[in-house]
């Protein structure tokens, strides 16, 4: 049985210490979710609150139905646009590190000159409103759904790593493409795959930005910009109470710890679900990085 030495113990003591300094952010802002608005303009933001309060979380669900109902869009959204989004960055990558495929080098130039220059906001509006993406859950959807560059270089560059006596073997035995992508590609990719799934999937759960632009209807509100028009409301309140002097006749909005309770309603559903993901998405970012 091997022995603990010194090195060992200074190691996982500088371990813990960077855990706990990762983690206090996160307490701090359960902490400030929970306190009471009053006693955090008093004494500021405390590790432990001094004043428990639900406020923020009681104005937050004072109609249950439509937090709900958010999620739900919000889950949709991104379960459906990660499957696409992914779906179609390994088929480009497939055919980029497909050494058969001509022009892939010329054709590989064009996915990369999106990673610097866009269209910009009024064509990419005008785009969107011509395929009739206004007012339906698709608004929500397609328009990300073109997929990040990076994430396709990043995938290309782990399938020029596996060997080509695969496909030639493959296709010897008369497998065509779609059955060498899926049958042979996709099991060997599932580390690097996993890594552009939740790179995709934190950009589906949050994206606010498409229902700003794209949908008018308050039932396909997706999570974040329900919550972002909350606090939008709250602070104005808040500041028209300030702006006539009447903070004294009205009950303090819970401003400050609405912000943290958002957070806390925002980021629960990601964070259960890396450690189950943690392993690929390494995985995949240190092999995609270093093959090809």
């Amino acid at each position: 049985m091997r022995k603990t030495g010194i090195s060992d113990v200074l190691i996982y003591a500088v371990i813990t210490i960077y855990a706990l300094f990762c983690i206090l952010p996160m307490l701090l802002v359960v902490s400030v979710s929970l306190s009471d608005e009053a006693t955090l303009m008093r004494e500021g933001f405390q590790l432990i609150p001094r004043l428990f309060s639900l406020e923020a979380y009681r104005l937050l669900f004072r109609n249950g139905a439509t937090v709900l109902n958010s999620y739900m869009i919000t889950i949709i959204i991104t379960v459906a646009g990660t499957a696409m989004a992914v779906l179609m960055t390994m088929g480009a990558a497939f055919c980029l590190a497909n050494k058969q495929v001509y022009y892939r080098n010329v054709i590989a130039f064009f996915f990369f000159f999106t990673m610097l220059f866009s269209g910009g906001l009024v064509p990419w509006y005008l785009i969107n409103t011509f395929l009739g993406l206004r007012n339906n859950i698709f608004a929500l959807i397609v328009p990300s759904l073109m997929f990040n560059a990076f994430n396709m270089f990043l995938v290309r560059n782990f399938m020029a790593g596996i060997p080509d006596s695969l496909m030639e073997s493959a296709r010897i035995d008369g497998a065509g493409d779609s059955n060498i992508m899926f049958r042979i590609y996709l099991p060997l990719c599932v580390p690097v795959l996993a890594a552009v799934s939740l790179f995709y999937a934190i950009g589906y759960w949050n994206d606010w930005w498409n229902a700003i632009m794209l949908v008018e209807e308050s039932k396909l509100y997706p999570l974040q910009y329900f919550l972002f028009k909350i606090q939008s409301e709250v602070q104005m309140l808040r500041d028209i109470q300030q702006m006539t002097g009447s903070g004294g006749a009205f009950v303090l909005l819970p401003t400050d710890s609405l912000k943290m309770a958002t957070c806390i309603l925002t980021i629960g559903p990601i964070v259960l679900l890396y450690p189950f993901l943690q392993r690929y998405f390494i995985q995949g970012l240190v092999i995609g990085s270093v093959k090809g």
